[in-house]
């Protein structure tokens, strides 16, 4: 067990609420003391859910240890089935509750209600939360279907199936339900059941039926889905299908497997990503470095999406999900990179530190370490906050996920390209802080700089922009990496510095030099010069002037010392 202020997952029994939470006839019934009742923040708060989740806590308190623990639990748990009905009945234990073992699930059965009471049962200090999503999803359908009784009836229509894991809490499941089921449906494919999302028990009881199961979500899904294929034999289709790319696979393997046409579902795709990648303004993406980090479904299918699709570079790629890190594995092997399976948040932000990438993709916990980087982010897995958890329509998977990943993905990139300008020309008194808009040159500020005026720094500015204005056509401006084109033809070797903080340099944590080694310092025109390099490369720009410098012992770094570096690392 490790002590830690952040985790990527929660305890197993969060897992087992996402489950009973998406469900519908569902109660879950925690032994639990009063401390862990704060999941419900996750549902109502996080995830503004309408109502709260439907789970009953034993609330059980200091005082209560040196009495029948257990005798609290058959009293909530009966009380729970008079108030709300429920059609079935989900009983375990909190990580906390599981030390006083009272054993709910040997209790459950001697509760005395009229409805089935499915026990959940973890590990909770060996496993986490989607581990108690899949185990308790799994349980469920097993008790539903009769644990694998013999279907009866006619055979499954080949064009009929079940869509598996989706769940409360889940990143954008919501709207990637919708999103696949719109596939599913041009290609004439009727779906059975989708579950555990707003699924009842006597639904689950119907997942035999289908002819094949469609798997979103294998952290959440995958166990259930080979027991039906095991017991029922069903197949199913294991394409996470985020990115057009990933789209087309997954069409092409469920049309396969109806024995329908794809073609109707291809055509109409409606994707602007692929369009995009063959523009001219997309080589300004080409060759930009990215890390990934989250689930590993998701990162997966990320990195797919970022070196096919975009034409990044991944440099760095990891997982927190250890139940599926052979995939990820398998993946950073693709793409020539080390894979980092961690749960730990400070290992990876040390990762990222070191790689130096351009774009970071991941969960909260990344957005937060890509900010304290001065590195543009995009949300991609859970967990995640309130800001990822849309009103608006906003799916992952499908075309129109497709396009939903191209504006999270590259908006990052070219705003970035803005902030640049606007601080390159911050002096000017257009982009002056107290100038009005150009439009509306009357109603400038009193005081500020207006365009009959001059700044006390416009000559500088403008003597600064004279090189690259002067500059005959094809050819590099006298100034190091002095335009965002220069570097976009550069490649992947680029580094960004901070988006918070335009008018700053800045650069990675810093590292001690080697011992003996030439500490080296800026003259005044050279930091000039440094900052009208766009600040998403300037920390590169920095790092690797530096380096020439104490390679060579030089102790001031000068004009000619930066036109120096820069002609060494262009060569």
């Amino acid at each position: 067990m490790q002590l830690t202020v952040w985790t990527y997952e929660g305890p197993p029994h969060v897992g087992a609420m996402r489950v009973a939470t998406a469900m519908r006839g569902v109660h879950y019934v925690l032994h639990a003391p009063q401390g862990d009742t704060y999941a419900d923040l996750l549902f109502t708060m996080i995830e503004r859910n309408p109502a709260r989740p439907p789970v009953t806590y034993t609330t059980f308190q200091a005082r209560d240890l040196g009495k029948d623990t257990a005798e609290l639990f058959k009293k909530s748990a009966r009380e729970a089935y008079e108030r709300f009905k429920p059609e079935l009945v989900l009983v375990g234990a909190s990580c906390t509750a599981e030390l006083i073992q009272d054993d709910p699930a040997g209790i459950g059965q001697t509760i005395g209600i009229p409805v089935p009471v499915v026990p959940v049962e973890f590990s909770a200090y060996q496993h986490k939360e989607n581990h108690g999503a899949s185990e308790t999803f799994y349980r469920l359908a097993r008790a539903c279907t009769g644990n694998g009784a013999p279907r009866s009836g006619a055979p499954a229509d080949p064009k009929t199936c079940n869509v598996l894991g989706p769940t409360a809490l889940g990143f954008r499941h919501r709207d990637d339900v919708t999103e696949v089921c719109r596939l599913l449906a041009q290609l004439g494919v009727k779906v059975n059941v989708v579950a555990p999302l707003g699924a009842s028990p006597g639904d689950l009881a119907r997942l035999p039926d289908a002819a094949f199961n469609v798997v979103l979500y294998p952290e959440l899904a995958e166990t259930t889905a080979r027991w039906l294929q095991k017991t029922y034999g069903q197949p199913m289709v294991s394409v996470v299908p985020i990115g057009v790319g990933a789209t087309k696979d997954f069409v092409t393997r469920v049309a396969t497997l109806a024995g329908v046409d794809p073609a109707p579902a291809l055509s109409g795709m409606g994707s602007r990503l692929p369009w995009y990648s063959r523009s001219v303004d997309s080589t300004y993406l080409t060759g930009k470095r990215v890390f990934i980090f989250g689930d590993a479904s998701h990162v997966v299918a990320a990195a797919r999406v970022a070196s096919e699709e975009l034409g990044f570079t991944v440099v760095g790629l990891g997982t927190y999900s250890r139940e599926l890190a052979r995939d990820v594995r398998a993946a950073a092997q693709k793409y020539g990179v080390p894979a980092l399976i961690s749960d730990d948040h400070l290992e990876v932000e040390e990762t990222i530190a070191a790689l130096h990438p351009e774009l970071v993709l991941g969960t909260q916990m990344e957005r937060h370490i890509a900010k304290r980087l001065g590195l543009p982010c995009a949300v991609i897995s859970a967990p995640v906050h309130v800001q990822d958890y849309p009103a608006r329509y906003s799916p992952q998977m499908g075309f129109e996920g497709a396009n939903v990943l191209f504006d999270t993905w590259v908006h990052p990139l070219m705003m970035g390209l803005e902030e640049h300008l606007l601080s390159m020309f911050r002096e000017d008194f257009e982009f002056a802080d107290g100038a009005g808009p150009s439009h509306l040159g009357a109603h400038a500020p009193k005081g500020a700089v207006t365009r009959g005026e001059s700044s006390p720094h416009a000559g500088e500015v403008r003597a600064a922009a004279a090189p690259a204005a002067l500059a005959p056509p094809g050819q590099v401006a006298p100034t190091l990496l002095g335009t965002a084109h220069v570097e976009a033809s550069e490649g992947a070797g680029s580094e960004p510095a901070a988006i918070t903080s335009p008018a700053q340099p800045s650069a990675p944590p810093k590292q001690e030099p080697p011992a003996g080694a030439t500490v080296s310092t800026w003259t005044v025109e050279a930091e000039k010069e440094l900052k009208k390099i766009p600040f998403f490369v300037r920390g590169k720009a920095k790092r690797n002037t530096e380096r020439f410098a104490q390679e060579r012992n030089i102790a001031l770094i000068t004009l000619e010392t930066l036109y120096d570096a820069k002609a060494h690392f262009r060569s």
